[in-house]
């Protein structure tokens, strides 16, 4: 068995960790005598160590160890929890996460030094008085628990075949030594299966395993509970063979017996052989006896797996959840996604026959049906909460507020809100900069903040929440909000904008001047800010996933930062047009209203075109023009507008004709067409025809 086959396990559980480790031990420090979240650190560091120590990652497991026995006295109350303590830690979780990123890249945990990590997390432990050295040592006797021979040892019965049988008589006849072995891990151990094939892999350089309970191919798929029991033959004493085997760290409980042919106990159930293995004498001479209720058993012996196997079949299931690949998954909505142009394409076809078919005609909505609950489902899985994107936010904030010398404390609300994994994936740098963002530039220190009389303690928002088929989430601070002069006179002195184009900008076009590459209204370059790299980024990865940012700003006040993205990029609800005889889809996301105007009611502002519709003024834009196609109506005809919704601003768009509602699949134009922004795709239409997506954002 191949350690390897468990690295993608170990890098999910490892972040996991991780990640409860930053969230508790920030619960910690507010809270420094909370029993529960001591004790669920402990767990953490305790499986973390396990689990670096099966994969063979020394350095993780040596500094996990060594931060396992600093909880371990926090736990015991030797150590009292301070604020130096705290940030010892979180270095040391700065390492393991190096470690971790180093190991995903190249399966190599790297060589960085954490010789240092380890002489603070030693000097913790001195510092505290008496016993910090007890630590190590009693965790060691707890992962290698026991006696070298146990005082009780539960007896398995185990099948043979005749094959084993001889094997084992021919070892009882020839002297060696016969054990019958029963190995128990911690009810907290995460890679039962990797724990057993380090088992297996201590014994067998000291023997030969016969057979085990359950089979070897139901250990490596990990279809036990927390025990396994083995026969063993080996020329080496049985206190050799019980300590190789608690050298394997989270192993609750070994237990192991000598055999000798005159205690091998055979019995018959019609059709299978089993022996029983009862005890022999430990190392002290002394008789384990069976126990009477194991005696019973074998009177009965028939009678025996058939209660172990109801007993096991009435188990509740513990597991519920499976991790997927989400390349599997694509590959599902890839298959989904044929599906329903196959669908279209049957209703396209059977376009001229609905009146007369009703047959066929309830069989394409049948096929609709299917697809459209099949298309749910499968986003359903592809749906992940955003709080594995945000859990790591606290701590950045917690470090922000030491490095920036503010006070700061940061709220979320809405971790609950689903969206595509693929979306989840990519929005935690376009976050992490609005929050680096909100902590450098959008709050005051805490003495320009008595004088402004708000509280000396700055608050920053993260609130995320469903809004129809769009999820958005704000980053919002109470700070001083942003200086629009200021930006201004930056973008001047910097070349971006002319003095004359600065004085004809409104408030909101100067704000998003900050969206510009390499645009920064810090004075000094740190390694928080200045370089101009951070709102330019947010605006491109979340325009890349067919999202939309933007900003308001009340000064005093604070600034609100509001990023807007689709729920799914691979199916959508769309709108049909036709401009200029070529078809077009429009994401039903965006649209308020389908408007009938009359060229009366057109109206100019500014050299533009406006409507005035229920006490708002809306622009215009002929999507004629912008497609640079000719429009099939007349400049008399009414037109058709298809009014659709960016933030807070509205557009309406001239088409020439509506064409329906369709469930679309969306296909990449591939990396070579990108200059048109005001496509975001194509898709394919039940006639065969390709029609093109527009991008509304990138009309406004």
């Amino acid at each position: 068995m191949d350690v390897s086959q468990y690295l993608e396990i170990f890098l999910d559980e490892t972040k996991e960790h991780l990640q409860s480790l930053n969230t508790e031990i920030l619960n910690l420090e507010q809270d420094p005598e909370n029993s529960d979240t001591i004790n669920e650190i402990f767990r953490a560091a305790h499986s973390l160590k396990g689990m670096a120590g099966t994969m063979g990652y020394k350095r993780m497991q040596a500094l996990t160890h060594d931060m396992e026995n600093v909880f371990s006295e926090v736990r015991n109350g030797t150590i009292k929890v301070k604020g130096n303590m705290i940030d010892i830690l979180f270095k040391c979780l700065d390492a393991l996460e190096e470690y971790l990123n180093a190991i995903q890249a190249s399966g190599d945990e790297g060589t960085n030094d954490n010789a240092p990590l380890i002489k603070l997390l030693n000097e913790v432990l001195e510092s505290k008085g008496s016993g910090s050295e007890a630590a190590p040592k009693a965790e060691k006797h707890q992962d290698v628990s026991g006696d070298s021979v146990p005082k009780q040892v539960v007896v398995h019965e185990i099948t043979f075949d005749e094959t084993q049988k001889r094997v084992l008589n021919e070892a009882l006849r020839q002297g060696k030594n016969v054990y019958g072995i029963t190995v128990k891990v911690q009810e907290t151990c995460i890679l039962k299966a990797a724990r057993a094939f380090l088992v297996f892999k201590s014994l067998e350089a000291l023997g030969e395993i016969i057979v085990s309970d359950p089979p070897v191919q139901d250990i490596e798929d990990e279809r036990f509970d927390l025990e396994f029991s083995l026969v063993f033959i080996s020329d080496s004493p049985l206190s050799r063979v019980v300590d190789a085997v608690k050298h394997v760290s989270e192993i609750e409980d070994v237990q192991g017996s000598v055999v000798d042919r005159q205690k091998l106990v055979y019995v018959s159930d019609g059709d299978n052989m089993d022996v029983e293995l009862p005890m022999a004498s430990d190392k002290n001479g002394s008789m384990e006896a069976v126990s009477a209720e194991r005696q019973a058993v074998l009177q009965t012996a028939g009678g025996t797996k058939t209660a172990e196997k109801k007993t096991q079949a009435s188990k509740p299931v513990v597991n519920r959840t499976v991790r997927v690949d989400i390349e599997k998954l694509d590959v599902l909505m890839n298959l989904v996604s044929e599906l329903i142009i196959a669908k279209n394409s049957l209703v396209s076809a059977s376009g001229g026959e609905r009146g007369n078919s009703s047959g066929f005609n309830e069989q394409i909505e049948y096929l609709e049906s299917v697809t459209t609950n099949l298309h749910e489902s499968v986003m359903k899985v592809r749906m992940v909460p955003i709080e594995s994107v945000v859990n790591k936010f606290p701590r950045m904030i917690r470090d922000l507020s030491k490095k920036l010398d503010k006070k700061m404390e940061l709220y979320m609300s809405g971790e609950e809100t689903e969206l595509d994994r693929t979306v989840v994936d990519e929005i935690g740098d376009p976050l992490m900069h609005l929050l680096r963002n909100a902590a450098d530039h959008g709050l005051e220190t805490a003495q320009i903040r008595k004088e402004s009389g708000k509280p000396a303690i700055g608050s920053i928002f993260l609130d995320a929440y469903q809004d129809g088929n769009n999820v958005v989430i704000e980053v919002r601070d109470d700070g001083a909000g942003i200086n629009t002069e200021m930006v201004k006179n930056k973008a001047v002195s910097r070349g971006i904008i002319t003095v004359d184009q600065g004085e004809n900008m409104s408030e909101q076009e100067i704000m998003n001047l900050l969206f510009h590459a390499g645009f920064s209204t810090a004075d000094v370059v740190s390694d928080v800010s200045g370089r101009g790299v951070g709102l330019d980024v947010v605006k491109s990865k979340i325009e890349a996933l067919s999202g939309e940012v933007e900003v308001k700003s009340k000064p005093g006040i604070g600034s609100t930062w509001t990023i807007r993205l689709p729920l799914t990029l691979a199916i959508i609800q769309a709108l049909m047009v036709d401009v200029g005889g070529e078809k077009y889809a429009v994401s039903l996301g965006s649209i308020q209203t389908i408007e009938d105007i009359s060229p009366s009611e057109i109206k100019t502002v500014q050299n533009k075109e406006v409507i005035h519709l229920r006490g708002i003024v809306i622009p215009l834009i002929r999507l004629s023009g912008v497609l640079d196609v000719t429009s099939k109506k007349s400049p008399e005809d009414n037109m058709t507008v298809v009014i659709v919704k960016k933030g807070s601003r509205m557009a309406g768009l001239v088409v020439d004709e509506l064409m329906g509602q369709q469930e679309i699949v969306i296909k990449s134009l591939g990396r070579y067409i990108t200059k048109c922004k005001v496509i975001s795709g194509a898709t394919i239409l039940g006639d065969g025809e390709v029609a093109l997506i527009l991008d509304t954002n990138a009309l406004f």
